[in-house]
């Protein structure tokens, strides 16, 4: 009987023992959410904004993952609509037990994301929110948990108006925007404020709403005006129409725009002289961007964009601060990814006081049916 209680209590240890070293258990798994408009008007960001943080997880779970947890993604479409994008926050937060959320795409739904995001302690980076109001609340105060890899609105108007300013000769400029969204809005009002206080003079501002098709009216007094520039920051579905309009017109300024640009369906005819600045090119020579761009092509059989790298930009950026603050508790991996410094595709990254990375930008030529590389403008 007694060595019958022995080899019991002996069998009884051993499970214990392996399922503390996790024999026979299922691996530890670090949930993130990727949340990004999988449909919609801006869908080809989403796709690709999916596509470059999984390629993040692939390569550091084939790397042993995360403190030794394997990152398990979730992902949700936000739609680049508030309302969407609180939905699927709430949902991959209370459902999915998420403590970390790679997302939004949009301003416009970064914002009430980023809101949700504090009110439950969770740490959430955008690759690609650009409005100053994403990492900082109506009191000018940082948001301690929410973070971006993109550089802002302020920073990118500033440089597309001194690259028409100084390197495009530019003395006039029409400025044409949907009032109502956050991202557009924003960076029709920076470049406005750099390009008047650079010397140009804004001839036309005229607004628009996002269910306009028919831009004739506004477009007409830009002809009138003959501007040199045609400063037109929306996302390239709206980017689209307009240009196409413009053209019937006989308008010959040449078109400007923002990051909002940056998609396989942006229509190169209409735009064709056009210059966009962007948070990368795939013909930096600089190794980490063709390290990228290679894998991707491997995995994916195309060309990253910009919404790919920032993607892939923000989950590493994420998991190599989680490395650093030994645990995965949002706060202290917030703590780590605001004092550390990164070398990324998009640049060498450190943040500022409100969670903006200091980093460079790129100016891209919309020439022949394609997007050439023209210059790099660092902070």
């Amino acid at each position: 009987m007694r060595v019958r209680n022995l080899v019991i209590v002996a069998l009884v240890l051993a499970t214990i023992v392996l399922s503390a070293c996790g024999g026979g258990a299922q691996p530890k798994t670090l949930k993130v959410a990727i949340l990004a408009p999988l449909s919609g008007d801006v869908a080809t960001f989403g796709q690709s904004t999916r596509d470059g943080a999984l390629l993040a997880i692939k390569e550091w779970n084939e790397n042993g993952g995360v403190l030794g947890m394997q990152i398990e993604p979730v992902v949700e479409d936000s739609q680049c609509n508030a309302e969407a994008a609180v939905s699927a926050a709430n949902k991959v937060i209370q459902q999915d037990g998420v403590k970390f959320i790679i997302g939004e795409v949009c301003s416009s739904a970064s914002i009430p994301i980023s809101e949700v995001a504090m009110a439950n302690g969770v740490l959430q980076i955008s690759p690609t929110s650009t409005n100053p109001s994403v990492t900082v609340d109506e009191n000018g105060n940082t948001k301690s948990l929410i973070f971006r890899a993109c550089f802002i609105d302020p920073f990118q108007g500033t440089v597309a108006a001194k690259f028409a300013l100084e390197n495009l000769g530019a003395k006039t400029a029409a400025v044409l925007l949907d009032q109502g969204n956050d991202y557009v809005r924003g960076l029709a009002e920076f470049f406005r404020d750099a390009f008047e206080a650079g010397g140009g003079q804004v001839v036309v501002w005229e607004t628009y709403t996002g269910e306009d098709q028919d831009f004739s009216a506004i477009l007409t007094k830009v002809k009138d005006a003959n501007p040199d520039i045609l400063y037109m920051p929306d996302y390239y579905s709206t980017v689209n129409l307009i240009a196409a309009q413009a053209r019937e017109k006989g308008i010959d300024a040449v078109m400007m725009g923002g990051d909002g640009w940056d998609s396989p369906d942006l229509d190169l005819t209409a735009v064709d002289g056009g210059y966009f600045t962007n948070h990368y090119s795939s013909q930096d020579q600089r190794p980490e961007v063709q390290d990228f761009v290679a894998k991707y092509k491997a995995e994916y059989g195309k060309e990253p964009d910009a919404l790919a790298a920032l993607a892939y930009d923000a989950a590493n950026i994420l998991f190599e601060s989680i490395k650093n603050a030994g645990e995965p508790d949002p706060q202290k991996v917030a703590d780590a990814m605001a004092g550390g410094s990164f070398d990324v595709v998009s640049g060498h990254i450190t943040f500022d006081e409100h969670h903006n990375p200091i980093k460079p930008a790129v100016i891209l030529h919309i020439a022949d049916g394609k997007v050439e590389f023209v210059t790099t403008i660092a902070p």
